[in-house]
């Protein structure tokens, strides 16, 4: 029994890590801004980060309209 809480600590730690780097990759190195799994992970990112993923993905797509997440309240304007 003491071998499921290692396991499921491994589990939830490789998860974490492949969602931060697949959340890394779409603010960083994007193909296109609108992509929906990229959007979900950055709009989940506490608000310090998604801000600096925010900004990350304004200068790589100059003039867009900003995604989920990014946008104020009107939807036209990055945060």
């Amino acid at each position: 029994m003491s071998r499921l809480p290692r396991r499921v600590v491994v589990v939830a730690v490789v998860a974490i890590i492949v969602l931060g780097l697949s959340w890394l990759r779409y603010v960083t190195n994007s193909v296109s801004l609108y992509d929906e799994v990229g959007i979900a992970l950055n709009s989940w990112m506490p608000a310090p980060i998604r801000q600096w993923g925010c900004d990350q993905l304004q200068a790589n797509f100059p003039g867009a309209l900003p995604p989920h997440g990014c946008s104020t309240g009107d939807g036209t304007s990055w945060l």
